[in-house]
């Protein structure tokens, strides 16, 4: 297994993408976020590319490895890819904008 934290990792392969959900959206008014990221990856080197991508002070992460699940597409059925979640704290006067206004 390959520790991320000793390698140096660009930001954008570690965090995926931000979780939108009622859950998740609700955690945002604790100054919580979720992002599913890489599932190797540790705490250490989640909270250096968010402090680095987003400009912002991460207080405490806690992280998840969700289990596969099945899928069926037709008479086919095969397994989703599993994933891990992360639920990121920032600190009181820090927001990351995942509503982009046009």
């Amino acid at each position: 297994m390959i520790k991320f934290s000793h390698i140096k990792c660009n930001s954008n392969h570690i965090i995926k993408y931000p979780i939108i959900t009622d859950k998740a959206t609700r955690l945002l008014e604790n100054n919580k976020y979720s992002f599913i990221v890489d599932p190797h990856s540790d705490k250490i080197t989640i909270r250096t590319s968010i402090e680095n991508l987003f400009n912002v002070k991460v207080i405490k992460i806690n992280t998840c490895q969700l289990p596969r699940k099945k899928k069926r597409v037709g008479k086919y059925t095969g397994w989703k890819s599993h994933y891990k979640k992360a639920i990121v704290t920032l600190s009181k006067g820090d927001t990351i904008n995942l509503f982009a206004e046009n």
